[in-house]
């Protein structure tokens, strides 16, 4: 086209007389040329054109069967929407009220388990200080009756070995007087 309209443009500044039949029969095979490449264009408009009515055709059909399948599930998905709202909303209220109640026990339960180990820990202190004292008095009662032993059994040891030595003694003076004769001999 540009062609053509340059041509054209061409031949009106041009002087008239100076077309010869060798440039006007060049002229007339670029016009044709020109008018050919532009049927050429025209086929291949057409072509597209009736291409794209097939493809709007195939897409119409392809949005009435979306649209037959799709409208009974979006219908039937809008009531159950419509129906179940409500009771979505009682079970969200439902998960609220429990979600306070658990807090709330767990915190008794925080609070009764603190004062049990409280107690607990007061417990085993008066345990520990009453064990502690016990073993304490045991272990004093423990060297009072070991001394109140000890010392006795010193006191008869001593006395059983003054006591022998006496005796070996008066044995010993006794054999000399009497010629008694001991277990020595």
């Amino acid at each position: 086209m540009l062609a053509m309209g340059g041509m054209t443009l061409g031949m009106w500044i041009d002087d008239p007389g100076a077309l010869s039949s060798g440039n006007s029969r060049l002229l007339m095979f670029f016009v044709g040329l020109v008018a050919f490449c532009m049927l050429i264009q025209a086929i291949v408009v057409v072509v597209f054109a009736l291409g794209a009515m097939k493809m709007n055709k195939r897409l119409i059909v392809i949005a009435e069967e979306f649209h037959k399948r799709a409208i009974p599930i979006i219908t039937s998905t809008e009531s159950l929407m419509a129906e179940m709202t409500p009771k979505i909303r009682v079970i969200t209220e439902n998960l609220t009220e429990t979600s306070h109640i658990v807090r709330a026990k767990a915190q008794q339960f925080d609070a009764t388990l603190t004062d049990v180990n409280d107690k607990t820990k007061a417990q085993v202190s008066r345990v520990d200080n009453l064990v502690t004292t016990t073993l304490m008095r045991t272990a004093a009662l423990a060297d009072t009756i070991h001394d109140g032993i000890r010392i006795p059994v010193k006191q008869v040891a001593g006395i059983v070995s003054g006591f022998k030595a006496g005796m070996e003694v008066l044995m010993s003076r006794a054999k000399g007087f009497g010629g008694y004769r001991g277990p020595d001999v």
